[in-house]
């Protein structure tokens, strides 16, 4: 659950940040280009030396991430 929930976290906000960039929101941008940096230097330990099954879950984690911070922003630029 752990790895899932690190995969989901660090991929929110790069589709987070993707959102950001196109949209040319600079502070946005810079904040969740920090975050990104600091949760991949967690990540990159456990899911190099993990099993398959940690970095599958670690995958699914991140797809799940990905299609929720693109709904998260959307919804953002929509207020």
């Amino acid at each position: 659950m752990k790895l899932f929930l690190t995969g989901f976290v660090q991929v929110f906000f790069v589709a987070i940040n993707t959102y950001f960039l196109s949209k040319e929101f600079y502070i946005g941008v810079f904040i969740c280009g920090t975050i990104i940096s600091l949760i991949w230097s967690w990540n990159v330990k456990k899911v190099a030396f993990g099993t398959l099954r940690d970095r599958l879950f670690y995958s699914f984690g991140a797809g799940c991430g990905s299609l929720t911070g693109l709904i998260v922003s959307m919804l953002f630029f929509k207020l």
